[in-house]
């Protein structure tokens, strides 16, 4: 005999999360700065340096090809895809944001030999990939633990401006990469 009694779906408890995605930001940001402003590591010759900056360049390519994927499951109604991807290129920003610390660790920074016009191209597109680079921490952790928290209408709102700002850091640091190579 079936029972007209509704069985009530048990939620998961939500965790708050701000204070973790704070610490997270400021150490991550921190560590970059701070290891701009060191000086390079001297005589480092163990591997030769300049692939990680191509690395980073693959790393970025694997995130921007992953988050269209993510966005094209989810747009159509695959949530199981769209986290798989997802995942996919938090492993990947996170891989890249390994190797650039190693490499800034390592090496000095280089400059930018262009002129002219592509001068202003370059340091346009390196100055908004920054800044958004920036930005992206706090969003991509906060839209992933909205996620996480089943907070799905928290989450489709901040992902709208996640998903585009995060796939333009990703694209950039490829071109980025691309307009810089010749200098290393």
């Amino acid at each position: 005999m079936k029972s007209n009694v509704k069985k009530s779906k048990v939620s998961k408890p939500k965790r708050d999360y701000k204070l973790a995605i704070i610490i997270i930001t400021i150490v991550l940001i921190s560590a970059i700065v701070i290891l701009l402003r060191l000086p390079p590591v001297e005589n480092f010759d163990a591997f030769d340096i300049t692939i990680l900056p191509m690395m980073n360049a693959i790393f970025n390519a694997f995130a921007f090809i992953f988050l269209i994927i993510a966005l094209i499951a989810i747009m159509r109604g695959n949530v199981k895809v769209h986290m798989r991807f997802i995942y996919a290129a938090l492993v990947s920003t996170t891989l890249f944001l390994v190797t650039y610390v190693v490499f800034h660790f390592i090496a000095s920074s280089t400059s930018f030999g262009g002129e002219g016009l592509i001068a202003y191209v370059y340091y346009f597109i390196l100055v908004t990939h920054i800044i958004l680079a920036i930005a992206n921490i706090p969003l991509v952790l906060t839209t992933v633990t909205r996620a996480w928290n089943e907070e799905n209408e928290r989450h489709k709102k901040i992902a709208r401006w996640t998903m585009p700002v995060w796939l333009y850091v990703s694209l950039t640091g490829i071109i980025v990469y691309l307009l810089i190579r010749p200098y290393y």
